[in-house]
């Protein structure tokens, strides 16, 4: 059977509470029944001691003068026997006023001449047997009683503890369901506000309450997971708008030349022209289509992809070598900033490929932007870090519009002209991100832009 939480608690609580109930209860009975022996004990020892020292040592005391004083001590105890013996096993006192009582076992009074003092039990009784030594020999002096008065207060000490466990009991469950209902009444409060969020309200954030114990660190939490969730929508919704609008344009592109050109028989120069155009809208959309493929990989399971030390310098090389190879119209050059004293501080803990992307992409937006085709790319080392710079004399970008030159398919109004699909910032700012690194834009309109990018080395 599943039970709630809060029965759980509850049970929880009574099972500790019923412990340490049981546990004190059994502790105060059991010293407060070992007191009660030791100390009738000692009244027994004590009586028989007086007992001898009366009957042996004042002349004037007698068998039944003795007697007599003992029905007459106010604190005679219940049931009381004083039994004495001399060294030679003969009783000589019996407190009773039988005469027909049994002798002890010679075992026993020898036992308690060779201890000295000897307790036992009869029945319900306790028994002392003291060796009391003196100018006229030796005698074995046996007390025993009933210790009617102390039972009767473990007794009543036993029905206390009792009834007082099964009312504790009693109240630990009553006041454990309270405690349990408030303990758990900010869970069941977030719950409740949990459920009343739907797809269209993950903007409505948990009630932190006073935003310290456990409770509140649960709904901050929640809160930034719910942050992170509609980041996602909202990058989702905008990918996939801007993904549907950038793929439609070349295939509206590339449909209608098709079906202009089966409109009617055409020349071959017309033909090549209309092969030659639509090639070019193919390249545009198989270019936003690695985009899009490269954005969605550095979005997804970043903890899938593998850092290991790589050189920053070949990398520049070689991607400055793959894009002219590509580009034949492009000029990149490539510069150290001061000088390199050892090669580890070229190293850096990173993804060789997607670093190629990132490199390629900005070396690319440089040429693209720049009536010259040119690009100057300097490397720099700084304590603990790596610094490229990458130098362009193009159009530049509107200041207000630098704070959005990452946002996936944003282009600058200046940049409308030029074949792009606005992918390639928003993927290089990624890939830094990944490597822990900065990225810094700085540009003038109709001056050129300088990007700036700092990736921690591992020296």
């Amino acid at each position: 059977m599943k039970l709630s939480i809060r029965t759980r608690l509850t049970l929880q609580f009574t099972y500790i509470v019923t412990f340490i109930l049981i546990l004190f209860s059994f502790i105060i009975y059991y010293f407060s029944a070992n007191y009660r022996e030791s100390e009738f004990y000692s009244r027994l020892e004590t009586k028989a001691s007086n007992t001898a020292k009366l009957l042996i040592e004042v002349n004037e005391v007698d068998n039944n003068l003795l007697k007599i004083i003992d029905r007459n001590t106010l604190n005679a105890l219940s049931t009381e026997k004083v039994i004495v013996y001399d060294h030679n096993n003969a009783m000589i006192y019996n407190s009773l006023d039988e005469d027909n009582v049994a002798p002890l076992p010679t075992g026993l009074l020898n036992e308690i001449r060779l201890s000295k003092k000897v307790y036992s039990h009869d029945g319900k009784k306790e028994v002392v047997g003291i060796l009391h030594s003196d100018k006229f020999g030796e005698f074995v002096i046996i007390a025993s009683a009933l210790d009617k008065y102390g039972r009767n207060k473990l007794r009543n000490l036993r029905l206390i503890i009792i009834t007082g466990f099964f009312i504790s009991i009693g109240l630990t469950i009553f006041i454990g369901r309270i405690y349990a209902y408030k303990a758990l009444k900010p869970i069941s409060d977030v719950v409740k506000q949990v459920d009343r969020i739907t797809i269209n309200s993950l903007n409505t954030l948990v009630d932190v309450g006073n935003g310290t114990d456990e409770i509140a660190q649960l709904a901050i939490t929640f809160n930034k997971m719910l942050e992170r969730l509609i980041s996602a929508f909202e990058m989702q919704r905008s990918f996939v708008s801007n993904a549907s609008h950038e793929l439609r344009t070349p295939l509206t592109s590339i449909t209608g030349q098709i079906e202009v050109s089966l409109m009617k028989p055409r020349s071959q120069h017309e033909y090549e022209a209309i092969l030659e155009s639509i090639l070019e809208d193919i390249r545009n959309l198989n270019a936003l289509s690695n985009g899009l493929l490269d954005l969605a990989k550095v979005n997804s399971d970043i903890s899938a992809i593998s850092l290991v030390p790589v050189r920053i310098d070949e990398i520049l090389w070689e991607t400055r070598t793959d894009l002219i190879q590509r580009k034949k119209d492009y000029n990149i050059s490539v510069k150290f900033g001061g000088s390199i004293e050892d090669e580890r501080e070229l190293i850096v803990l990173g993804n060789e490929q997607l670093l190629k992307t990132a490199i390629i992409n900005l070396m690319d937006n440089a040429c693209k932007f720049s009536p010259d085709k040119s690009v100057k790319v300097y490397l720099f080392t700084e304590a603990k870090f790596i610094e490229i710079e990458v130098v362009d004399n193009g159009i530049g970008i509107e200041p207000q519009a630098i704070e959005s030159i990452f946002n996936p398919f944003f282009r600058a109004k200046n940049a409308k002209n030029i074949p792009g699909s606005g992918l390639g910032l928003s993927l290089t700012g990624k890939i830094i991100q990944i490597h822990h690194g900065t990225i810094v834009v700085e540009s003038q309109l109709g001056k050129g832009t300088k990007v700036t990018i700092k990736i921690p080395s591992i020296s």
